[in-house]
């Protein structure tokens, strides 16, 4: 929804979504872009689904090519190195793609001129229409639940409130953690899922034992930069906003901007240290489709915000004093802000506010040690840490140069996410017969049956 009003609305099917835009030639043009999306889409989910550096992706590769031919592979390289506003400019005479798809990229830490932009667009856009916006039923503490439950059944123990101090190395092979005055020995790897600086930087020791490329890494490592900074503002309602455009009343998530213009220039002053004079506004309504985590007749919002500065300098409106960096004060009243913009799409909605919780950037870090400055993706997402890169240059795949050690989470590939890709990849490579037995199995299916 942008600043006068104007809504564009993107529907699970395709068809209707595109019914909606101007111009004939656009609503062509933007099921063919799905539909070719579509012919790439194994070859993207092979990528994201696997080491970049490995057999699997140059077996992909070459399946594409063969499948595909040479010009639709290009076309893809050129998406990936190209930004979004960009993408939709290309293809695009009218501005609803640009309205509707752009602001997304923000959820994958992206703004609107970033490389990758270009993937992401189609990505994203295929991605809500084939799966739409699934939320867990009773809240995200269900969702930590049935995985608790899951391991419990596997007989993994979960500890909780003890943060590991120090990864145990021993001949240039990890051998466990310490934690509150205790070791755990690993018995066949450690996996640990932390920013690059908070593993070389403080969780590995200094190693006695000269370990190849461990240096380069550390160095590398103490470089990683990250994004911008997050809030989120989490408002419970007496009764489901008014929205000025009743069509918004069954909207699970809602973009308040004005597409790649309005999301690029608050990117722009966050990155400058500014708090965004008119930030993009993610609304969420998980209520509706969960009516079980509001009281009946109730309503809530979940909001989000995604171009803050973790140390704001100024205030691109001019209004707010930041000289203390993020207070309560500061918090509260930025949130004011964005609550007031959402207001005047929402008539009324001031007076339907039963309490708000405001977490800041600062508040964010501080709960998860992952989300360093605030950062809900665990690092820039920028094309030179991503892919190839993430999380650094001379670290092949997940690996680390310790024996023994992995590196997972947001801060390496396929990125940040609830998929869990990272640690699929890895328990992948973790449970795949060693090497030798593959080679037995191999020659064994070429001998002849007894």
């Amino acid at each position: 929804m942008a600043g006068d009003g104007r809504v564009t609305m993107a529907y699970r099917d395709p068809v209707r979504t595109a019914e909606a835009f101007g111009s004939a030639a656009d609503r062509s043009a933007y099921l063919a872009a799905l539909a070719e999306f579509d012919h790439l889409l194994p070859l993207v989910g092979a990528v994201l689904g696997t080491e970049p550096r490995s057999t699997g992706t140059v077996r992909a590769l070459t399946d594409s090519r063969r499948r595909l031919g040479r010009g639709h592979l290009e076309e893809l390289l050129r998406s990936t190195v190209t930004g979004g506003r960009a993408w939709a400019r290309s293809r695009f005479t009218g501005g609803e793609v640009d309205h509707l798809w752009v602001p997304w990229l923000l959820h994958a830490g992206l703004a609107p001129d970033q490389a990758q932009g270009g993937l992401m667009l189609p990505l994203l856009a295929a991605t809500l229409h084939g799966v739409g916006l699934p939320v867990v039923e009773g809240g995200a503490a269900a969702f930590v639940a049935a995985f608790r439950g899951l391991l419990d059944e596997l007989g993994v123990e979960v500890r909780l409130g003890a943060p590991v101090e120090e990864i145990v190395v021993a001949g240039g092979r990890a051998m466990g953690v310490r934690l509150a005055g205790e070791s755990i020995w690993a018995g066949r790897a450690v996996l640990v899922s932390v920013p690059p600086d908070a593993l070389y930087g403080e969780l590995l020791p200094e190693v006695r034992t000269e370990v190849a490329g461990l240096e380069q890494a550390r160095r590398e490592a103490a470089r990683f930069r990250y994004g911008r900074a997050a809030m989120q503002i989490h408002v419970a309602l007496s009764g489901p906003p008014a929205w000025r455009d009743p069509r918004l009343a069954d909207g699970p998530l809602i973009h308040l901007t004005d597409g790649s213009a309005g999301t690029a220039i608050a990117c722009a002053q966050a990155e400058a240290g500014l708090l965004p004079a008119v930030p993009t506004v993610v609304v969420g309504r998980q209520d509706v489709l969960d009516p079980s985590r509001v009281p009946d007749g109730g309503a809530a919002l979940w909001v989000q915000l995604q171009e803050l500065p973790f140390v704001p300098v100024g205030d691109a409106a001019g209004e707010l004093d930041t000289s203390g960096g993020w207070t309560r004060e500061l918090a509260s009243a930025y949130a004011g802000r964005v609550l007031d913009r959402i207001a005047a799409h929402a008539p009324g909605l001031t007076g339907t506010m039963l309490g708000t919780t405001v977490i800041s950037p600062v508040d964010l870090a501080a709960a998860n040690p992952n989300a360093r400055y605030g950062d809900p993706y665990s690092g820039a997402c920028d094309l030179d840490q991503a892919v190839l890169w993430r999380p650094l240059p001379s670290t092949r795949s997940h690996r680390t140069p310790i024996a023994g050690l992995w590196h997972i989470g947001a801060s390496t590939h396929p990125g940040a996410g609830l998929g869990g890709g990272s640690g699929h990849i890895v328990a992948q490579r973790l449970a795949a017969p060693p090497l030798l037995q593959r080679v037995q199995d191999r020659v064994m299916a070429f001998l002849p049956a007894r």
